[in-house]
């Protein structure tokens, strides 16, 4: 019956993501050099020539007031989950922890532990697996209870890939037809369709099925809008020799199409599952000055987000843990 309250495994969920910089100062720097080049600099750490690569990308947040909308975003999501769960029987609380910015892991972790929990069930925000994502976030998940010691909830994550489950590739395929009605249908059907995943190293998609599970969310999408041909292209990759980066990059996939007398793209963003600053100035800006550079007309698709399907699919990876139907 819906609402009824039923026996689980675990006493929460924890929603893992990679983060973004929001309002407030972190007090590293006597001098703040601002929220976005903090942000970035966790990411980038001190490895050699970082320090260019980390004021180019702390420019990109310029464009939005030096913030992202992703810790917005991933909380509205979270919060959807945990209402979709009490509707399925589940009341359990859900949180958010990001890998490089606050609220880090281990204060999510240390936050749960006073608050009585005690097993929580992990899913990686990221529809593609590789090393900078799960394996990332299970390492630092792992590396926030160590640092806590006793005082810290058990975790398992959920295992359960979904880079082609229905609830995903239904919910990116709405996103793409919400562009329908101000396209017009004969644009709609006409244009050249791109879906865009964030580029790794070559050496790290040889080792994990990144690059194979992107393209197969690609090719489940295009099937669900019964689309005949698309192509695919990596976004936000720095500037290092070719090759070195999966390619090929998106911006070079619409001038190609171009070339090919396309008239209109429309790109969709499936390695993202909610609007950020690498959607909103890689795709948004410069791949909207590539098409427009073309003569194209440019279309975004929306990242799933908060699309009821997408939250039924992981209330259903969850509900399936929760009941010890999944290991």
């Amino acid at each position: 019956m819906e609402g009824a309250i039923v026996e689980t495994r675990y006493d929460s969920v924890l929603l893992v993501g990679f983060g973004g910089p929001t309002r407030g100062c972190c007090r590293r720097y006597q001098d703040c050099p601002g929220e976005a080049f903090c942000f970035v600099k966790n990411v980038v750490g001190d490895r050699s020539g970082g320090e260019d690569r980390i004021r180019e990308v702390a420019e990109h947040y310029k464009h939005f007031g030096g913030v992202s909308p992703f810790s917005f975003f991933s909380q509205k999501q979270a919060g959807a989950l945990e209402m979709e769960l009490e509707r399925a029987g589940f009341g359990v609380p859900v949180y958010v922890g990001y890998h490089f910015w606050t609220p880090f892991l281990k204060e999510v972790l240390a936050e749960m532990y006073r608050r009585g929990l005690r097993r929580t069930l992990a899913i990686a925000l990221a529809p593609h697996r590789a090393k900078v994502s799960f394996e990332a976030y299970r390492s630092e998940v792992e590396a926030g209870r160590e640092a806590l010691g006793r005082e810290a909830p058990r975790v398992d994550f959920a295992e359960t890939p979904w880079f082609a489950h229905p609830g995903y590739i239904e919910a990116t395929a709405d996103r793409i037809r919400a562009l329908s009605p101000a396209m017009g249908e004969s644009r709609f059907r006409d244009a050249h369709l791109i879906f865009s995943a964030h580029s790794i190293p070559v050496s790290m998609a040889k080792v994990s099925p990144y690059e194979e599970q992107f393209t197969g969310t690609a090719q489940k999408a295009a099937e669900a809008l019964e689309r005949g041909s698309h192509d695919i292209g990596y976004q936000s990759s720095p500037d290092v020799p070719p090759g070195s980066w999966l390619e090929p990059d998106v911006l070079d996939v619409i001038r190609d199409a171009s070339a090919r007398g396309a008239k209109d793209i429309i790109v969709a963003p499936v390695g993202f599952i909610c609007d950020h600053v690498e959607v909103l100035f890689d795709l948004d800006v410069e791949a909207k000055e590539a098409a427009d550079a073309c003569g194209m007309g440019f279309f975004r698709a929306g990242t799933v987000g908060s699309h009821p399907k997408f939250i039924s699919m992981l209330c259903d990876i969850v509900s399936d843990h929760m009941a010890g139907e999944s290991a």
